[in-house]
């Protein structure tokens, strides 16, 4: 009953049950971090003091060396690969070779080429494109950033060919 009560006085005050309950859960989770930390000094052995005193560097630069000599390495990330994107999803066209277009990302490529759902990728550049997949592989090949002819049949049965610069996946 007092639950209920103090539960009521709290959404009166303008305070939510579900901050409550984060703050609860932050405080069991703050908890768990602490039971950790002294789990993992306990197996550590404790540090010896010593009476020697810490060598001094004469000098700033001296200090500076030292530092940066003790410092861990580290080496900048190797930058990922860049792959070209059309921002379209496909899926194998059921009637014919080709790819069929079931989305078009907006803004993207695609759809600035004007491609629509519906559209079925016959040709990208001078390959053929059979399906899904082999259109999926001229794609990572593309360089982003070139235009490309683009081979596309329409639902209603027109061909057409359109521009595209693929772009960059990030």
């Amino acid at each position: 009953m007092s639950g209920l009560v103090c539960a009521l006085v709290l959404v009166l005050a303008g305070v939510g049950l579900g901050t409550v309950g984060a703050t609860v859960i932050g405080m069991s989770r703050l908890a768990e971090l602490r039971q950790q930390a002294t789990a993992g000094a306990a197996t550590k052995p404790p540090a010896r003091p010593t009476n020697k005193a810490a060598p001094v560097p004469a000098s700033a630069a001296q200090a500076s060396a030292s530092a940066s000599a003790s410092a861990s390495v580290r080496r900048p990330a190797a930058p990922a690969a860049v792959r070209a994107s059309l921002g379209v999803e496909v899926v194998d066209a059921s009637r014919g070779p080709g790819a069929l277009v079931v989305a078009v990302h907006a803004p993207g490529p695609g759809y600035a080429a004007g491609l629509v759902r519906g559209d079925v990728l016959t040709g990208l550049g001078a390959a053929r494109v059979g399906s899904a997949g082999e259109l999926a592989a001229l794609v990572s090949d593309a360089r982003p950033g070139h235009r490309l002819l683009m081979t596309i049949r329409h639902a209603n049965g027109t061909v057409q060919q359109l521009a595209v610069t693929p772009g960059v996946v990030t």
